[in-house]
């Protein structure tokens, strides 16, 4: 049985009795066992870093760059390889895989900007004689807990800012596929980042209590479910530490009566059921305004839904794959016959799925309500699945309200040909990243990634500049030079002005 180990200093460490599962979704068993450890993994790796972050900070941003420079050439000569080493135990297909890859590597792209990103600011003259600088300046350590759903992409939005910026940063990858994110440790090595400034530690609950209670890790940033997102925020900030926690989500889609229902479609096909749904900027609910748009709507989409094909993650022609674990079907399961028991009608039901020559797979088939309520708790709550639910508007203001007033606010889309409205529901709609006509509304590199409400935790968002913003602290400098001249000798008891 192959195991996972730690990645401590640029070594594999087998440390830590309690073993995880780590199972091959196309089949359903086990292909191999990752160690689960604790405070004291945690401890060594904290030492190394602590000991080797002050040089690394002390390197200048340019050649900091150069190591992301190098590694994301690396990473793109092996992203069939990695594509391969992250489908085989999330169970995306190949070509979801190298998405996630290389939205991840878009990040890497932006941290190349390092020397830019860093400059600090200059005030001349600001009173007589004064000039005011300031610059940015690394947090110490920081640590990455990150989820199961994209485990290239959020590890890379994390670790490239945290530590172009001057960090060391430690990362607790998801226990379901942790492989992935050991390889890209690895890369970063070879890239020239010296050996002890990335650590990934592997670990459940035990793991994640200590790093929120270390006293050496400055800063913590966690994508998962707002559940989790809320005790990790709430202990973290108890500690003294910075953190930033993404939550769950339950994005919506608003059609409008003049959009172009067959593109509507076709991004509803792939923003819905896209890696089996398991994505927290998925579009899992449409909003129709009026029947007559979600009669057609609803018509269109039920051949769409026959037409889509479920395959092993290497199956070119599929469009997408397993779930991870047989514990995260039967969760889907059990909300599709939630909305079933909720009144809602169950359109096409995915459950029983099974695929020929991978029988025991952790596959489900595409699922499509109708007649969902606001009330109902299958709507309110995450489904994390290949799930569609129709919840018909009568107008553009009872659309415009429902993404508003649930209690997740990561993204929302709007679909239209009319201006005015889109400007008008942008401007409104009280979620945190909008898409116009755009299904998956995920921010480029350079700009920020954050919702609002219960998905997320923190006022302050994953790369872009608030992500600099985040792995960094300002310092803030006054200054006089005195002409060397007789000044004025008398104490002074007011506070300092710069008239």
């Amino acid at each position: 049985m192959r195991i996972i180990d730690h990645y401590i200093g640029s070594s594999a460490v087998a440390s830590g009795a309690r073993m995880g599962d780590v199972f091959d979704p196309n089949s359903g068993q086990v292909q191999a066992q990752v160690r689960l450890g604790g405070a004291a993994e945690l401890d060594r790796a904290v030492a190394l870093a602590k000991a080797a972050q002050p040089a690394w900070a002390a390197t200048n941003p340019q050649r900091r760059a150069r190591v992301m420079f190098k590694f994301k050439e690396l990473v793109e000569r092996e992203i069939d390889d990695l594509a391969r080493i992250l489908s085989s135990e999330h169970g995306k297909v190949l070509a979801d895989s190298r998405g996630d890859i290389q939205r991840g590597l878009e990040v890497i792209e932006f941290c190349c900007g390092a020397p830019h990103l860093l400059k600090g600011e200059f005030s001349h003259g600001a009173g007589p004689g004064i000039d005011v600088w300031a610059h940015r300046l690394p947090v110490g350590i920081g640590a990455g807990i990150t989820p199961f759903n994209f485990p290239a992409m959020i590890p890379l939005w994390m670790a490239g800012v945290a530590l172009v910026t001057g960090n060391a940063f430690i990362l607790k990858p998801s226990e379901r596929d942790p492989s992935l994110p050991v390889r890209l440790g690895e890369l970063f090595v070879e890239a020239g980042l010296p050996k002890d400034i990335l650590h990934v530690v592997h670990g459940d609950k035990e793991m994640v209590d200590a790093i929120l209670d270390h006293p050496d890790i400055a800063a913590v940033s966690f994508v998962g479910s707002s559940d989790v997102a809320h005790y990790i925020s709430s202990r973290g900030w108890a500690n003294g530490k910075r953190v930033q926690a993404m939550g769950g989500a339950k994005n919506h889609a608003v059609v409008m009566p003049d959009a172009d229902l067959d593109a509507v479609v076709r991004d509803l096909a792939g923003a819905a059921f896209g890696s089996a749904g398991e994505r927290c900027m998925a579009l899992p609910v449409v909003v129709p305004v009026g029947d007559a748009t979600a009669e057609a709507l609803r018509a269109k989409l039920l051949p769409a839904i026959a037409a889509l094909r479920l395959g092993t993650s290497t199956d070119p022609d599929a469009d997408y794959g397993p779930v991870v674990t047989a514990a995260h079907r039967a969760r889907i399961e059990h909300y599709i016959q939630m909305g079933v028991d909720e009144g809602a009608e169950l359109v096409v039901d995915g459950r029983g799925f099974s695929l020929q020559g991978h029988e025991g797979g952790f596959f489900i088939g595409p699922s499509l309500f109708d007649h969902v309520k606001p009330h109902m708790q299958s709507y309110q709550e995450e489904i994390f699945g290949p799930v569609l639910q129709i919840v018909r508007a009568a107008d553009f203001e009872e659309a415009l309200r429902l993404p508003s007033e649930h209690q997740y606010g990561n993204g929302v889309a709007l679909f239209t040909r009319n201006g005015h409205a889109a400007r008008e529901f942008a401007a409104r709609v009280n979620v945190g990243m909008v898409g116009i006509n755009v299904p998956i509304p995920v921010p480029v590199a350079y700009h920020s990634f954050g919702g609002w409400k219960r998905s997320a935790f923190g006022d302050i968002g994953q790369h872009g500049m608030e992500g600099v913003q985040f792995w960094t602290k300002r310092k803030t400098m006054t200054g006089r030079w005195p002409d060397g001249g007789v000044g004025d000798s008398g104490s002074a008891f007011v506070i300092p002005t710069m008239g």
